[in-house]
């Protein structure tokens, strides 16, 4: 199994691409992971928030490939502890046959198409997190999932 990342809009801040990357590093120590950024829309201003979800949405849809398993970062998803979200891994391991696609949205969140696409909704917070800062906070989290999966040192009960 493969785990990809999608995101709208690339990461602008050096000091997020830099924590991003050396998360990513890490990872690619434990399973096949991949980072694809979806292009953001240009002249969003003349569009309404309906009309840009939909359109992110169909970026969205063509970034996804036959057999992929969808799981939306939605303030409405289910939440997790380090340690469960670890667990959730494994069973996903066992389960999902090609990739494991987790996506995070535009600044709107996600057109109803994505929404029916998707095979499930996580929760990161109950916060509100920006777009760039999240994708930190998920990387960081599957990285400390893998550790606790292998018994490593990085996670403290």
């Amino acid at each position: 199994m493969k785990i990809a990342l999608l995101m709208v809009g690339k990461t602008t801040e050096s000091y997020y691409i830099q924590a991003i990357d050396e998360y990513v590093g890490r990872l690619k120590h434990y399973i096949p992971f991949e980072l694809e950024v979806i292009p953001e829309l240009k002249n969003t201003k003349s569009l309404q928030p309906k009309q840009q979800k939909e359109r992110e949405g169909e970026l969205i849809r063509k970034s996804l490939k036959p057999g992929d398993y969808i799981v939306l970062l939605d303030e409405k998803g289910k939440e997790y502890t380090s340690v469960g979200f670890s667990d959730y891994i494994a069973k996903k391991q066992q389960t999902v046959g090609k990739r494991l696609v987790f996506v995070i949205g535009g600044p709107y969140g996600f057109s109803n198409e994505i929404y029916e696409l998707s095979n499930e909704k996580i929760s990161l917070s109950k916060m509100t997190f920006s777009h760039q800062m999240i994708r930190i906070l998920f990387v960081e989290q599957l990285y400390r999932a893998m550790t606790i999966l292998n018994g490593e040192p990085y996670h403290h009960e």
